[in-house]
């Protein structure tokens, strides 16, 4: 039996603080994903994830926080891809080369951790209890930062994500606003892969998005509807993965998939 809602309103509170950063992130995937797919780096997004799940493992292994281990390793794979990936060949070069190293280093330092197996399954695919209040504080930090420096740089970033090349004819910094959104984007890579995984982080950063753009052209309603599908797929997900055994990333990838194909068939029923 895959649902067992039996008591369901008991265990409602051992996820709150999972809800409450679902909803954070669904906020930071869904803006963050906008400019994933505007500049055309959901590849790239993968390739922090790995670095990023390798710097988790580690410092799981070390006894250290988690979340710290995260964020140095998706700041450190952000910035090399970013420096050496200026072009679109070369950053996806340079991705599909960190990819199996991140991988392979963090299962390595998974294979050596001693500790209960919930902790490496989760770094993988998720969890949906274990938001302690320190990653409930830490993941928030990381939230507003991303948010706010998004909403700060939006009008000149969108610009340079559309047209590179009459962005900096107009004077847009764009070597620093690129370098600024891939920490940005390492940042809110770490935060996702403690919910839904390193495996599955483009459900939350990419799709959304892309599905947004299957429905509408308008710069304003985009981001408000990615930040929607984000924020069903990751809440709706929890819910769901609260009333039965299989682990949160099933439900928050199914929802994203779907909401997903419903705005491709709306996109074809709008071109017919």
């Amino acid at each position: 039996m895959i649902f067992n809602f039996e008591g369901y309103d008991q265990l409602l509170p051992l996820v709150t603080n999972s809800l409450i950063v679902g909803a954070l992130l669904a906020v930071v995937g869904g803006l963050v994903g906008v400019f994933v797919i505007n500049r055309d780096m959901s590849f790239a997004v993968h390739g922090i994830s790995e670095l990023s799940f390798a710097g988790a493992s580690i410092t799981l292994l070390l006894g250290g926080n988690v979340v710290f281990g995260s964020v140095i390793g998706s700041l450190v794979a952000a910035i090399v891809i970013g420096i050496l990936g200026a072009k679109a060949k070369e950053r996806n070069s340079i991705t599909a080369v960190l990819m199996p190293f991140g991988l392979g280093l963090g299962i390595l330092a998974l294979s050596l951790y001693q500790g209960r197996a919930s902790n490496k399954f989760g770094l993988l695919t998720g969890q949906i209890v274990a938001v302690d209040e320190p990653q409930l504080v830490a993941i928030s930090a990381i939230a507003i930062f991303v948010v706010v420096t998004l909403l700060v740089v939006w009008r000149p970033l969108t610009f340079a994500s559309l047209d590179h090349e009459v962005a900096a004819a107009r004077g847009v910094p764009t070597r620093a606003l690129s370098v600024l959104f891939m920490v940005v984007l390492g940042l809110a890579v770490a935060a996702s892969i403690q919910v839904v995984g390193a495996l599955l982080v483009l459900s939350l950063l990419v799709t959304p998005a892309a599905s947004a753009v299957r429905v509408s052209r308008s710069p304003f309603l985009i981001p408000v509807l990615s930040v929607i599908f984000a924020m069903i797929s990751v809440v709706g997900g929890i819910l769901l993965a609260l009333g039965s055994s299989l682990p949160i990333s099933p439900y928050v990838t199914s929802i994203s998939f779907l909401i997903y194909l419903i705005c491709r068939v709306i996109e074809w029923v709008k071109s017919r």
